[in-house]
């Protein structure tokens, strides 16, 4: 521990160096990590000229990337299994916007992106301390900040919103910009503390002031809201150890209810409460106009832990805390969400386990364009109504002649 946060670079080789900066990221894993194979697709090129519109946005016009959310985002504990990492952010492999090294070295959204811009803007480079002062230069343009609840998010957005008006090489105005936004699993573990603060109504509350923030000053930007997780199935991600007992501080709620209680059936109904809840805000087109669109990518809404072939939980997924992903996690998570963007609205992938491993999929030659057009109901009953009326009308008009 002391080797790592105080030994500087001339003590070392460079092949010394490029190990030790491995052992820090991926921890114990980091022995029998390989690269991965390299990610291509047909058509890797920006569109001829900078789209006005958000309905065509191709992944090389993304000339920012930003993250908004909690320690899933700030990527706390990643390395591994060692409870000392639990107190290090490691942004730099944060399923969303890490940027360590390429995607051959570890896949995240950022640099999944960074194959199609390599100038893009924002990917987390290093790892932040929990509770210490950061600087964007540490950060990226990951915003999260870990123990945050969804009431705290606009305060990310102004903050994300004034870095970005005074970064160097960022063009407001021009460039497009994907922030991806996970939050609101900290509401639920804080629920049963207070059961109003952390309602589904005040989720949804903080929620649509949250993305109006982002609608009405942020120009030409894709908003990616990730569904929040069905959280109870990680009560039964377990090891008999002290970094486990953690869960019953940050996630008591969840944790100390006995099976079966009242107390769990309440909590479990309440976090699939927010999941209706913000599928019912964002299946619409409230948030989309020309330059802005707000997408709700569904696929970790039923995902299960991961398990090994015994059926046991597969523990190489989850830090010490028996809660957090590792690398492992993250990047099945940052696979999902680039399919996902990838898909229209109705036909999104849902992850059932992240046991078994995601393929990226390449945009279509047909459409090859982030989804961001909401697809509207037309099945409403007014809108039913109205047409039957008008046929109605029509066909009198008809006997007539």
């Amino acid at each position: 521990m002391v080797r790592w946060l105080c030994e500087t670079a001339h003590s070392y080789t460079l092949r010394e160096e490029d190990e030790r900066i491995n052992q820090e990221v991926f921890g114990t894993d980091s022995l029998q990590r390989r690269l991965h194979p390299p990610f291509s697709c047909p058509d890797m090129s920006p569109s001829p000229t900078v789209p006005s519109s958000v309905e065509y946005v191709k992944a090389a016009d993304v000339k920012v990337i930003a993250a908004l959310g909690d320690s899933l985002t700030t990527a706390i504990g990643a390395n591994g299994s060692n409870i000392l990492a639990i107190p290090f952010e490691f942004r730099q492999v944060s399923w969303s916007i890490g940027g360590y090294g390429t995607y051959q070295n570890v896949i995240t959204l950022a640099n999944i992106l960074k194959l199609f811009n390599p100038k893009l803007l924002g990917p987390a480079p290093v790892m932040t301390f929990h509770g210490s002062p950061t600087t964007v230069n540490e950060t990226g343009f990951n915003f999260a900040i870990t123990g945050h609840n969804t009431l705290n998010v606009s305060d990310q957005i102004r903050t994300m919103i004034d870095t970005f008006k005074s970064y160097p090489g960022l063009n407001f105005q021009e460039d497009w910009k994907v922030v991806t936004m996970l939050i609101g699993m900290n509401d639920i573990c804080d629920y049963c503390k207070d059961k109003t603060l952390f309602s589904p109504d005040n989720f949804i509350h903080h929620m649509t002031e949250a993305l109006d923030l982002m609608m009405n000053e942020i120009p030409r930007m894709i908003v990616n809201v990730v569904q929040i997780l069905s959280m109870k199935p990680l009560r039964d991600v377990q090891r008999p150890t002290l970094g486990c007992q953690l869960q019953k501080s940050f996630c008591s709620c969840l944790v100390q209810p006995e099976e079966n209680s009242t107390e769990l059936e309440e909590l479990v109904e309440i976090n699939h409460e927010f999941q209706r809840r913000l599928e019912k805000l964002l299946h619409s087109d409230r948030f989309f106009k020309k330059d802005f669109a707000v997408v709700l990518q569904p696929y970790l809404e039923n995902a299960r832990p991961p398990t090994l072939p015994n059926g046991t939980i597969d523990l190489s997924f989850f830090t010490a805390d028996c809660f957090h992903f590792t690398v492992k996690g993250h990047e099945e998570l940052a696979k999902g969400l680039w399919n996902n963007m990838f898909q229209p609205e109705g036909e999104k992938e849902m992850i059932q386990t992240l046991s078994e491993p995601i393929k990226l999929i390449c945009p279509t030659k047909e459409h090859p364009y982030i989804y961001t057009k909401p697809r509207l109901k037309s099945s409403s009953p007014t809108l039913k109504h109205f047409s039957m009326n008008a046929l109605m009308s029509l066909l009198a008009v008809i006997h007539y002649l």
